[in-house]
């Protein structure tokens, strides 16, 4: 595919009503432009672009959400490189596009540098960095791999989170609740511990431009029977 393919396809698949919403979260309008189409429908299309990642790269360019989010899809983390972070974490608008860049099943998150990068970036000074750098955690938080952070490590993390969440604004608040309820999902004494902080934040008010959004509760999700059976709690 080239980029006027990529472009066709998201016409195909345009969405007034994401559109819409999209225009009211963005009223001066004069950055990023969408098809309003949602991750849901985006991942599926990824698939059809396939893995690439100079194609990625080119797409970045784009001052178009939709293409954004596929460039972050189809990249390819064997590839990617500590310096592409850097630059791509400082072109997120205001974070639009931080969710999918560090979440999602990110590229970023299968890089072999994403331990150390998600270190420094949720001891950044920079909002937008630590926003990611706790969105990679909660991905890392799934790896199952042998060459996975241990216990220590986790630990670590959700005591660094008791100690700096009270300072934090909702937006990381939200992320390091993220990865608290990913470490949480881990094992028994990762749950117990990661449990204790999460009761400390209380549920988290998020603000994504939809009325009558529920407060993220953490604290639910570590305490949920599908977790008491997973964990054998």
């Amino acid at each position: 595919m080239n980029n006027t393919d990529v472009i066709e396809l998201l016409e195909e698949h345009r969405n007034e009503r994401g559109i819409n919403h999209w225009n009211r979260l963005n009223p001066e309008n004069d950055s990023l432009k969408s098809f309003g189409i949602g991750l849901t429908v985006l991942r599926k299309l990824a698939k059809k672009v396939g893995r690439d990642h100079e194609f990625a790269k080119e797409l970045w360019k784009s001052d178009i959400y939709d293409v954004k989010v596929i460039s972050l899809l189809i990249d390819d983390p064997k590839l990617m490189t500590i310096e592409q972070a850097e630059s791509q974490v400082d072109q997120l608008y205001q974070g639009h596009l931080a969710h999918v860049f560090s979440s999602c099943d990110a590229a970023l998150a299968k890089t072999p540098f994403v331990v150390p990068l998600l270190m420094d970036w949720i001891n950044s000074n920079d909002t937008i960095r630590r926003r990611c750098g706790y969105g990679l955690l909660y991905e890392v938080s799934k790896f199952t791999k042998k060459s996975a952070p241990d216990n220590a490590f986790f630990l670590d993390r959700i005591e660094h989170i008791l100690n700096s969440f009270k300072d934090e604004k909702n937006i990381i608040k939200a992320a390091m609740g993220g990865a608290l309820m990913g470490m949480g999902k881990r094992n028994v004494e990762l749950n117990s511990a990661a449990l204790k902080v999460a009761q400390k934040m209380g549920p988290i008010d998020i603000d994504s431009g939809v009325t009558d959004c529920e407060p993220f509760d953490v604290v639910k999700h570590l305490t949920s029977d599908y977790i008491k059976n997973k964990l054998n709690i």
